[in-house]
């Protein structure tokens, strides 16, 4: 069974569908990317699995359990993470006060929360940095940060919304051997937004593509690479050629 399943998953706002029948699943363990120009709606497909957005029509289920009516709060509870396009710390908190405050979900005392903190910031090479308040971070720290705060709620799941943009080579290369040694090693599962092909391409297992809220391929990244749907779509698109 998929850890995550969309099944024809519409989002209408007035007459405008942002999504507009999605369907795909995300087996345990894998690396899924999702791909499309802006305003394809990956985004928002985003937030009707994280409980930010109510889908008009269809059904989201994780783990096997549907995530009708959850809040955000609900969804992260049962172990979904995310991250955001723009990076959304405490500014004013530490960076270990900013991944306790996840802890706290699933360990509920400070010394258990700190505890769990300290293990996660370890994990992601960030322990260094632990007393730093989050606001004089550099970017590719700030993200890394997202990212910690997701293992912080002991996620099995999380999902990346274009975390490595805005990155120098040096670091998107830092953040792409984090995700791999997440995944591999730890076994969590990731549904990435990006719009640098070379990362995508390099990390997914599986590839869906967007375009106007639909999808319109899905599958290897060498079949999504020439697939006819997908050049047509993007064609002249700098982000898909490069």
């Amino acid at each position: 069974m998929p850890i995550l399943e969309v099944e024809s998953v519409t989002k209408m706002f007035g007459g405008l569908a942002a999504v507009r029948d999605l369907s795909f699943g995300v087996e345990r363990g894998e690396i899924v990317g999702i791909i499309g120009p802006n305003g394809a709606g990956k985004t928002t497909a985003f937030e009707i699995i994280t409980g930010f957005q109510t889908p008009t029509e269809g059904r989201v289920r994780f783990k096997g359990e549907s995530l009708a009516g959850l809040r955000p709060y609900e969804t992260a509870r049962r172990g979904l993470g995310r991250t955001f396009q723009i990076p959304q710390p405490f500014p004013g908190f530490t960076v270990l006060e900013n991944i306790m405050a996840a802890a706290f979900m699933h360990h509920p005392s400070r010394p258990a929360a700190e505890r769990k903190a300290r293990s996660v910031l370890e994990r992601v090479g960030m322990a260094s940095s632990a007393g730093f308040l989050a606001k004089n971070l550099t970017l590719a720290d700030t993200k890394r940060l997202e990212i910690a705060r997701a293992l912080a709620i002991d996620a099995e799941m999380v999902l990346l919304d274009e975390v490595m943009a805005g990155l120098t080579p040096v670091e998107a290369d830092e953040a792409i051997a984090l995700l791999l040694s997440l995944n591999r090693d730890d076994g969590v599962t990731f549904l990435v937004i990006e719009h640098i092909m070379q990362i995508i391409m390099s990390i997914s297992r599986r590839i869906v593509v967007l375009h106007h809220g639909e999808k319109i391929a899905e599958g290897t990244p060498d079949h999504v690479s020439q697939d006819a749907k997908v050049i047509e779509s993007y064609l002249g698109e700098e982000t898909f050629l490069a």
